[in-house]
């Protein structure tokens, strides 16, 4: 079964390969079609798009209404085409769920969020949908320069979470073959236990989140690790300039990036020339503002509109996710040749910015500022967290870290982030020295060392840097 599994997603990976050589005008005349065959299946199969997109049948795609998990997961049954999908019977077989790839009603896949960005959602696949995603993966994959096939066997490490219900580590269940070799690593086991693992394991591709991958990069440059993938890719989180400048210097070669959902597969990858191209074939992405009006070409969205094409049994139309998203204007074509539009970055999402007490009111911090003081410290990770009374930051590693640099670490620590932290970030960014001075008053900072940072995982089971504590 897994062979013919991997010969299905090849020969979908090769449809999608020749629809990278298009024209723009090819292009967009396909997601034209797909649009419309896509949107006349929703009305005509599924109860709740027929109510929601009554009397809008003929109008364009950026006058339909959104649709947002809460009201997925409040619609679950009416939403699906098949009249023997059922949210509780989703649920029940979610909960028996071990590592496998069992299927419910023996023929869709489920991947499930975590549900820490406030509600959990449930989604399906058949069997042409799951293919389809299979090889959104494997493109990223083949625009790193990773073959597989007969003469071309593929060695994955995913240092991630191995919860089941997860989308990547489904994907893994499913593609794992002779062909495709899989070592998957809880991000949450001991380090050492991590780096012995896959030192054995000697992996062509290493995949993590942008953060776990800043570790094992570290671990690498300290000699603690010692292995020589041909490309590292990084996915979930953003993943800053710092991050990327540690990577390269580790592996030898910068990190290709991923930005996927659970509720959407792949959605954008860099290519060979380390731009990041939205798969256009297969979804169309909006990058708006609150009220879901379009931003411009190279301003941040306060979220993102997503309409998979190839979903069937739960259309996805306008579907809100609360990443910031940048889409690039349009210019000169790639290098690479293909015509798919660029992202020009990615922000992270909205329900990580916190939001602190500040002299004149409430003052939101995005996580990118911490992300500017905090990377440069010595400290194997890091978490920042909201309390009622502040904000406590916790450095992961950082005494023995420190320690090395010489003098007492607790106190060297403490001069660090009082000093040279908020110095550095004033120095680069005015505009967040004013933000950063107006929530210095009324919000004070507290900084601790943790022998490991932990905190609830994200949809795509990574863990949040930056998080609300309540009740305490």
């Amino acid at each position: 079964m897994k062979a013919a599994w991997l010969a299905s997603v090849l020969r979908k990976r090769a449809r999608l390969r020749r629809n990278e050589r298009w024209s723009r005008r090819e292009l967009e005349a396909y997601q034209a079609r797909a649009l419309r065959e896509l949107r006349d299946h929703a009305v005509a199969r599924s109860a709740f798009y027929r109510r929601l997109h009554r009397g809008l049948e003929t109008r364009p795609l950026d006058e339909l209404p959104v649709v947002t998990k809460a009201m997925l997961m409040e619609n679950f049954d009416e939403l699906a085409v098949d009249a023997e999908v059922r949210r509780a019977g989703v649920e029940e077989h979610l909960a028996g769920l071990a590592l496998g790839d069992a299927r419910y009603l023996d023929r869709y896949w489920v991947v499930s969020t975590s549900g820490t960005s406030g509600r959990r959602g449930l989604f399906l696949a058949d069997t042409d949908e799951w293919t389809t995603i299979l090889a959104s993966y494997a493109r990223a994959n083949d625009w790193a320069g990773l073959k597989v096939g007969l003469a071309h066997h593929l060695k994955v490490a995913v240092v991630s979470s191995r919860v089941p219900w997860y989308q990547s580590v489904r994907v893994g269940t499913t593609l794992e073959s002779p062909l495709v070799r899989t070592l998957r690593l809880d991000a949450t086991a001991p380090l050492a236990e991590t780096t012995a693992a896959l030192d054995a394991f000697a992996p062509d591709s290493l995949v993590g989140y942008a953060s776990m991958a800043r570790v094992l990069a570290e671990e690498q440059l300290a000699g603690r690790l010692h292995i020589a993938p041909r490309a590292v890719m990084s996915a979930s989180e953003a993943l800053t300039d710092e991050s990327r400048r540690r990577i390269a210097e580790a592996f030898g070669a910068p990190p290709f990036n991923v930005y996927a959902a659970t509720e959407t597969a792949g959605i954008a990858s860099d290519c060979a020339q380390h731009r990041m191209h939205v798969y256009e074939d297969l979804v169309v992405v909006e990058a708006v503002d609150e009220k879901d009006r379009a931003v411009p070409p190279g301003t941040f969205g306060a979220k993102l509109l997503v309409t998979v094409l190839f979903s069937r049994t739960q259309p996805l139309i306008r579907y809100e996710m609360s990443d910031r998203v940048a889409l690039a204007p349009s210019g000169e074509p790639c290098p690479c040749g293909r015509r798919f539009a660029l992202l020009s970055g990615i922000d992270g999402r909205a329900e990580d910015i916190l939001e602190l007490p500040g002299a004149d009111g409430p003052v939101r911090v995005h996580p990118n500022v911490f992300h500017r003081v905090l990377e440069p410290v010595p400290a194997a990770g890091w978490q920042v967290v909201q309390e009622r009374d502040g904000v406590r930051v916790l450095l992961a590693d950082s005494r023995r870290r420190l320690g090395r640099r010489g003098g007492a670490p607790r106190a060297r620590s403490r001069r660090r982030h009082r000093a040279r932290g908020p110095a550095r970030a004033r120095r680069r960014h005015p505009e967040d020295r004013r933000r950063q001075g107006a929530a210095g008053e009324g919000a004070p900072m507290s900084c601790r060392h943790a022998d490991v940072v932990r905190a609830p995982e994200t949809e795509m089971g990574h863990h949040h840097m930056a998080m609300e504590e309540h009740g305490r």
